[in-house]
C-alpha cells in the first residue's frame, strides 16, 4: 500500500499528529482494520512509543481537555479518554519496534504504522494475512504467555470473518488446558463477543470441540452445542414477529452489553439444572440479572414442552408470564430449538407484545389498602391470597369492577 493510501486510512484521529514524538507507531486493531476498510464510530487506538509515553499522553490529554488515566506506572502505560475515541500509549517494549511486535499474538495484529513517515512496519507478514483472510498466531510462547488469546483467535476469527490458519488452531487445542488459569472476567468478555455475533456461534462450537469450553462449562455434551446451533435459525424462523426479533437483539440492562439471543445461546451451554447452571455463570463472574435470565429460561421451558399454549387455562398463562416477565422472548427461541412449533407458541406471542393484553399485562382492579379498608382487613399475608384471586377472577371474566372484586373477596372470606 503507498504511503499516500496510508496517510488516508488515519484523518480522524481525536488530535494531530504534531503532539507524538518521533517515532511513535500506531500498531494494532486500529491499522488492521482501517486496512481491511472497516471504519467505526468510535476509535480505539494503540500507540507504541520508545520513549515518554506517559509523558505524551498527559500532554495531550490536558492541551484537549481531556480524560487521562495512568493503566500502569511500571510498564509505563497511559489512556486519553475523548469523547469519541480511546488512546492508550505504551512504552515500547523490548529494544525496537520489531521486538514489541514479536511479543504480540497474531500477525495481523502486528502491523505498525508511522504517521511522521507515512510507513508501515509489517516484520511478520501480517498484511499478506489480512488478504488472505487468516488469522495466525506469531508463536506458541505467544499463546502461552496469556492463554486468553487461546480464545481471543477465535472471537477475532468470527469478528473479523476470517479462517483459523491450520497450525494456529493445532496449536490452540494443545494449550487449551491453558485457559483455565485465565481470570474467569477477562473469559467472559471474549464469551460475549462470540454470543452476540452471529457468526459467533459456529467459533463458540469450534472452541467447544478444542477444548476451550469445557473448564468453565463442565455440564456442556454435544447435545449443549446441537441446541446451540439451532438457536440463529430458530430466531430467523420467527421473522413474522418483528416485534420479537427486536427484543431479541436488545441488552438485557443498559448496562449489561449480553443481548437476550446472547442469553439463549448461553443457556445452551451451561447445565439444564438450574441450580447447577447458576454456579458455572457465578464462577464466569456473570451478573445477577444475566444469571436471573439464564435460570428463569430453564425452569420455566419445561412448561412449553409439557402442554401446547393452546391447552394451558388462563390462570396457566398467567402465571407463566409473570414468572417470565422480560426473559419471554428468549424462553419462545428455546422452545423453537427444542421442536415446539411456531403456530402453538403464537397465541402467546400476541399476548405478550399486546401491552392491553389482561393475561399477559393484567391491571390489578383494586389494591391491598383499598381490600384491607373495604373488609376492614388487618395487614397479612392473606391480603396477598386475596389480590391474586381476584386477578384470577378478572382474567377469566369473572369480575370487571372494583365493587365486583369486593364482594368476590367477601364471599371467598365467608366460605
Amino acid at each position: 500500500m503507498s504511503p499516500s493510501l496510508l496517510s488516508q486510512l488515519f484523518t480522524d484521529l481525536p488530535f494531530g499528529w504534531e503532539w507524538l514524538p518521533q517515532p511513535s507507531y500506531l500498531v494494532g486493531g486500529a491499522v488492521r482494520d482501517r486496512l481491511l476498510g472497516r471504519n467505526s464510530d468510535y476509535l480505539d487506538l494503540d500507540f507504541v512509543l520508545p520513549e515518554k509515553a506517559v509523558e505524551t499522553a498527559r500532554a495531550i490529554a490536558k492541551h484537549y481537555k481531556a480524560g487521562f488515566v495512568l493503566l500502569d506506572a511500571q510498564r509505563q502505560i497511559a489512556r486519553v479518554v475523548f469523547k469519541n475515541a480511546t488512546v492508550d500509549f505504551a512504552l515500547q517494549e523490548g529494544a525496537s519496534l520489531e521486538t514489541d511486535l514479536q511479543r504480540r499474538d497474531f500477525t495481523i495484529n502486528a502491523i505498525a504504522y508511522n504517521p511522521h513517515t507515512q510507513e508501515l512496519i509489517d516484520p511478520l507478514q501480517g498484511y499478506t494475512d489480512l488478504q488472505q483472510c487468516l488469522l495466525r498466531m506469531i508463536s506458541p510462547a505467544n499463546l502461552q504467555d496469556d492463554p486468553l488469546r487461546l480464545l481471543r483467535g477465535y472471537r477475532q476469527a468470527a469478528q473479523l470473518d476470517f479462517a483459523l490458519e491450520p497450525n494456529t488452531r493445532s496449536t490452540i487445542r494443545q494449550l487449551a488446558p491453558l485457559i483455565k488459569r485465565v481470570a474467569a472476567e477477562r473469559v467472559r468478555v471474549e464469551l460475549g463477543y462470540l454470543l452476540n455475533s452471529d457468526r459467533g456461534t459456529a467459533w463458540l462450537q469450534a472452541a467447544g470441540e478444542d477444548g476451550l469450553l469445557a473448564p468453565w462449562f463442565p455440564s456442556m455434551t454435544r447435545s449443549h452445542i446441537e441446541r446451540l446451533l439451532k438457536v440463529n435459525s430458530a430466531a430467523a424462523s420467527l421473522s413474522s414477529f418483528p416485534q420479537l426479533v427486536r427484543e431479541l437483539s436488545q441488552p438485557v440492562r443498559n448496562t449489561i452489553k449480553t443481548s437476550w439471543l446472547g442469553i439463549v445461546k448461553l443457556t445452551c451451554l451451561v447445565s439444564t439444572n438450574s441450580a447447577t447452571a447458576e454456579i458455572e455463570l457465578d464462577k464466569l463472574a456473570y451478573s445477577r440479572a444475566e444469571i436471573k435470565a439464564v435460570t428463569t429460561a430453564l425452569q420455566l421451558l419445561p412448561q412449553l414442552q409439557a402442554k401446547s399454549p393452546r391447552q394451558m387455562t388462563l390462570a396457566d398463562q398467567y402465571f407463566l408470564f409473570r414468572a417470565a416477565s422480560v426473559v419471554f422472548p428468549a424462553i419462545v427461541i428455546l422452545a423453537v430449538v427444542e421442536g415446539t412449533s411456531i403456530d402453538s407458541l403464537s397465541l402467546l406471542i400476541h399476548r405478550y407484545f399486546n401491552p392491553k393484553d389482561p393475561v399477559a399485562h393484567p391491571t390489578p382492579i383494586l389494591t391491598g389498602h383499598d381490600l384491607m379498608k373495604a373488609l376492614k382487613l388487618s395487614p397479612s399475608p392473606l391480603i396477598g391470597e386475596m389480590l391474586l384471586q381476584i386477578q384470577l377472577a378478572q382474567i377469566e371474566g369473572k369480575i370487571s369492577t372494583v365493587e365486583e372484586a369486593i364482594a368476590f373477596a367477601a364471599k371467598r372470606l365467608d366460605s
